[in-house]
């Protein structure tokens, strides 16, 4: 049974990606780092991969444990379920960064590892992680939130964007797949193992409450180390108290106690039987998260376009740049619903669905 709340999670998760990748390619001009639509932009920014990964990890988990049920193990049919999940996920990896490509304005390089690289690496490790017990979990998730201390310079700290996408070897692929690329394994991870601990505690909304509380400490202690210290609190990279490229591990705690406070303010009830958080409020967001895989690759084709027609151009001055990231994030919305109405058969979805059955 599908669960709404999980639905409108998803549509909120990648309407956020839709939103920080435009905002990305259609920057405004004048408009600084410390400005507060910049501020914005980035929070949003900041939320929108931990939430994106965590959900797509509950799913993994949940369809991994489902799979286990009926194979009891089997090899064979782990491999069906595993191998067109993977040449799947690596595909739209691919044509992701050649809808985007630097040579066109874009941001990727042709074999750039990604987010989508990401979930298929945790495809690959599902039918091993199901059988750990949520407390190994939740010591696999610390180790991996605080891998870039030990990884030191070898997570690219000091690098610019093009030198974490880039990569003129199979090593250096692997590299960036695994440990200093834009989403590598190590720390990444840490939110797949968020999103299967979420799933196994949903009857136990005290443990995840007391989980959260110990986030929210967390996130104010580096508040006010911030303060006291007068560092900036979150830049996308540089020096800060959160980073995003690397993943710092206080970055992985703040969104992570984020994360947990989206799951528990969206699921109301739904969990014990009732309604979600809203009712049917926000119902128009589930088409949305149920497309979420069709949507990223498709936007990523839209912001091509763009990001080919802008390049070498004049940025956008604030209002139009505003405008069309707001359009451009919300349009995905109606598209979405007509998009089930009329045409449910026609998506990445379906025919993924297609391949296991």
């Amino acid at each position: 049974m599908r669960l709404l709340y999980i639905d409108r999670i998803r549509a909120i998760a990648i309407l956020a990606m839709v939103q920080v990748h435009t905002a990305a390619i259609v920057p405004p001009e004048g408009i600084t780092v410390g400005d507060p639509i910049a501020l914005v932009s980035a929070a949003i920014g900041g939320m929108a991969a931990p939430l994106f990964v965590t959900i797509s990890g509950w799913g993994i988990y949940r369809s991994a444990i489902t799979r286990n049920t009926k194979s009891n193990d089997d090899f064979r049919a782990w491999s069906k379920w595993i191998l067109p999940r993977i040449i799947m996920l690596i595909f739209c990896q691919f044509l992701v960064n050649f809808l985007l490509s630097t040579d066109r304005g874009g941001r990727f390089e042709s074999f750039t590892p990604g987010v989508l690289t990401l979930l298929a690496i945790a495809t690959i490790i599902a039918p091993i992680i199901i059988h750990f017990s949520h407390q190994t979990r939740i010591v696999l998730l610390i180790v991996l939130a605080g891998s870039q201390y030990f990884l030191g310079d070898l997570a690219g700290t000091d690098w610019t964007w093009l030198e974490r996408v880039a990569q003129d070897s199979f090593t250096e692929w692997i590299e960036r797949l695994l440990w200093n690329g834009t989403y590598p394994a190590l720390p990444w991870l840490a939110y797949i193992m968020l999103g299967s601990i979420i799933f196994e505690l949903e009857g136990e909304p005290n443990t995840r409450d007391k989980m959260m509380y110990g986030g929210l400490v967390i996130t104010t202690a580096t508040l006010i180390y911030s303060f006291t210290s007068n560092q900036m609190w979150a830049l996308p990279e540089g020096d800060a108290v959160l980073t995003f490229f690397p993943a710092s591990t206080t970055f992985i705690f703040v969104s992570g106690t984020f994360v947990l406070m989206t799951f528990r303010i969206l699921e109301g009830g739904e969990i014990q039987g009732g309604p979600p958080t809203s009712g049917q409020k926000l119902a128009i967001l589930e088409p949305a998260g149920r497309l979420s895989l069709t949507i990223y690759v498709a936007h990523f084709a839209v912001l091509g376009i763009v990001a080919d027609m802008m390049y070498g151009q004049a940025k956008l001055d604030v209002i139009p740049a505003f405008a069309v990231t707001l359009i451009h994030t919300a349009i995905w919305i109606p598209l979405s619903i007509l998009h089930e109405r009329f045409i449910s058969d026609y998506s990445l979805e379906k025919l993924l669905q297609k391949l296991n059955s």
